[in-house]
């Protein structure tokens, strides 16, 4: 089957991986119904209004359809590969003409591969956030690092345009609501930025905004930060909402940014801080270590115990959420 949802998010192109370490909120699993509408009625309807996710009530762009299933995987073609990177590449998707992903804010996809087992003989498969905005009409894009450990990575490297890779969505993450929140603050390692920059496409983009971000990205040169251009081009246009700070375990003698790890002293001078109670959120993905060291380890499909850094900073569960 296929689901229709509302298509009032990001305007801009981008994509990433949510990875290993994604989960979902658990809270919130008895609203996710609202993300699957199925049968070629609603299709046909061309515009209706979506109630579910983030109980927020938007209205899709006319004649748009996704081709994708929440139940089952589903081929799509690789229509082209654009290498980034000394080891990632953007992977577009061909969709059909009046189709797009659809994806809502926070969202992502399982990508599976034949090729690779898990211990129990089933196909493997990651969880991976698009970066292309959710109303893109006939391409879905990712940006995908390759990990010489990471079978489902080294497999989507080997695929040329042509091929076919099998995606099952949406997965869904943090139900996002518009100006719910004053502050965010954003944590990135690596890869893991793809969620990070789904929810600032979508929010920014949004007339209406009034939640200032700020990012804290960390990478280990600056050769490895991924999606720059979009970052400072989103910095460009809305000054007033959105700031970033690139942050290298190696800086050159011409890097005039903060080197070394995300620490008390960067969150404390960049985060909104945890005096704001319900009005602040702290958004974290990257490598396990880093979650872990800031935030606490995962448990699992869950969020586990906050912890680290964010913690001793006087942060509450409640005020954290890692993807």
């Amino acid at each position: 089957m296929s689901f229709i949802r509302a298509a009032t998010l990001a305007r801009s192109v981008a994509t990433s991986s949510c990875r290993r370490y994604s989960t979902e909120v658990g809270a919130k699993k008895s609203s996710n119904l609202g993300f699957y509408l199925g049968g070629a009625g609603l299709v046909g309807l061309g515009t209706y209004v979506y109630m579910g996710f983030g109980k927020e009530a938007v209205t899709a762009k006319k004649d748009l359809k996704s081709p994708l299933d929440p139940s089952k995987f589903i081929d799509l073609k690789l229509k082209r590969v654009e290498p980034y990177n000394h080891n990632t590449s953007k992977f577009v998707l061909e969709l059909e003409k009046g189709e797009a992903s659809l994806l809502p804010t926070a969202s992502c996809v399982y990508i599976e591969t034949p090729d690779f087992k898990d211990d129990k003989g089933e196909p493997m498969r990651r969880p991976y956030t698009p970066i292309s905005a959710s109303d893109l009409e006939g391409e879905l894009v990712f940006i995908i690092k390759k990990y010489e450990t990471g079978n489902v990575s080294k497999h989507i490297h080997s695929l040329k345009a042509g091929d076919t890779l099998k995606i099952k969505g949406p997965l869904p993450k943090w139900p996002w609501k518009m100006n719910e929140l004053e502050e965010v603050g954003l944590i990135g390692g690596g890869s893991g930025i793809a969620p990070l920059y789904q929810v600032l496409q979508h929010a920014l983009a949004d007339k209406t905004n009034k939640t200032k971000f700020k990012l804290l990205y960390a990478n280990v040169t600056e050769q490895d930060i991924l999606l720059r251009e979009e970052f400072d081009a989103m910095k460009k246009k809305y000054p007033d909402t959105f700031d970033v700070v690139y942050v290298l375990d190696k800086g050159d003698a011409n890097w005039k940014g903060p080197t070394g790890f995300i620490g008390t002293d960067l969150i404390r001078q960049h985060i909104a801080p945890p005096s704001l109670g319900e009005k602040v959120k702290v958004f974290i993905c990257g490598p396990p270590g880093q979650v872990a060291s800031i935030a606490g380890k995962k448990k699992g499909m869950k969020q586990g115990e906050l912890s680290g850094v964010l913690k001793e900073l006087g942060y509450t569960e409640d005020q954290v959420y890692k993807f």
